[in-house]
């Protein structure tokens, strides 16, 4: 199986602090299947200056279609003026786990 399955992995990074809440109310909304949250350091210029900042990044797994609703809900939700949102399309998977993917994340 190979091309475009209309699946994506998204990346979104955010505080600590606000990744288990923010992972939880994507599951609920039925915006992703799964949500992967593993902590990292971000190092970054934002506003004309350098940040080094303990984050997280959520690794959320869902369907094409549901792409522009999952983008709308992070903004939405999240406490950064630009929140890192980077899809990245699946093109290889396996088939069992594609249809549960795009099942429970509603697409």
């Amino acid at each position: 199986m190979s091309g475009d399955l209309g699946a994506l992995v998204v990346w979104i990074t955010a505080p600590p602090d606000l990744a288990p809440t923010l992972a939880r109310s994507i599951i609920e909304a039925r915006l992703a299947a799964c949500v992967a949250i593993t902590p990292i350091r971000s190092i970054y210029r934002w506003q004309g200056q350098t940040h080094d900042e303990p984050e997280v990044q959520l690794v959320v797994k869902t369907s094409s279609a549901r792409f522009e609703s999952l983008r709308a809900h992070v903004r939405a939700n999240h406490t950064y003026q630009l929140p890192e949102i980077l899809a990245l399309p699946v093109v290889e998977a396996d088939r069992e786990y594609l249809a549960w993917l795009k099942a429970d994340s509603g697409g």
